[in-house]
């Protein structure tokens, strides 16, 4: 028998191929999701948000944000800005209660000077450091245009509460307003130079000129 006859007589009795069956590939649902709508949220959750990201923050950069696993805080903020500001606007008011607190704020005996004083070795206490350095940052980046904050009232409103302490010991309110401003932002810069430098020497010199100023400006209303 040839070898060509043998080859077809072969490829007779072969069985049928199998036809193997693929699963159809996967098909993603492309209808979205639905959204629930944002619901203003109460005072106080509000407040525990804001005091909750700000101890967050303080190991992670404003700039950077408040990342992936902690989305959860922007819950009830429109988005970072708003979220940051919240927690800016915490923080001041945590400083309004802390200055509210400290001795001879409403007393006309007690001179500017040491209510300075008092609120400079508390912002930076061990207790306080993170929190003012978060605050420094935050101003630094909304100054600088890589944050804009929606209500950056914040900056006037701590002026006008120191400017209600000058009031008391006898400035007119434009007069307290513009010398607060200035303490205000002596004070910062202040900070922020001990803060980058570690000069405690000189710095503290300048603090003590700063509070001098305050004082006689005070004293000479008197």
């Amino acid at each position: 028998m040839s070898r060509s006859l043998r080859l077809v007589r072969r490829q007779k009795t072969l069985p049928p191929a199998r036809i193997r069956k693929f699963p159809q590939p996967y098909e993603r649902r492309t209808r979205p999701y639905a959204r629930l709508p944002r619901l203003p949220a109460h005072p106080q959750r509000h407040r525990a948000g804001a005091d909750r990201a700000s101890r967050i923050l303080r190991l992670r950069t404003p700039a950077e944000g408040p990342g992936q696993s902690t989305r959860v805080l922007t819950h009830h903020f429109a988005d970072k800005n708003a979220l940051l500001t919240a927690v800016l606007q915490r923080l001041d008011e945590r400083q309004h209660e802390a200055l509210r607190a400290t001795t001879g704020w409403d007393d006309p005996a007690v001179p500017v000077s040491e209510v300075v004083r008092s609120a400079w070795h508390r912002n930076l206490s061990p207790g306080e450091l993170g929190m003012t350095r978060l605050i420094r940052e935050i101003e630094g980046l909304a100054a600088s245009g890589r944050l804009t904050l929606p209500h950056p009232g914040f900056v006037r409103g701590h002026a006008e509460f120191v400017a209600s302490c000058l009031v008391h010991r006898g400035l007119s309110d434009a007069a307290a307003l513009t010398c607060a401003t200035l303490l205000n932002s002596a004070f910062s810069s202040l900070q922020a130079d001990l803060l980058i430098t570690g000069d405690h020497e000189r710095v503290e010199a300048a603090l003590d000129a700063l509070c001098a100023g305050v004082d006689a400006q005070v004293a000479g209303v008197a």
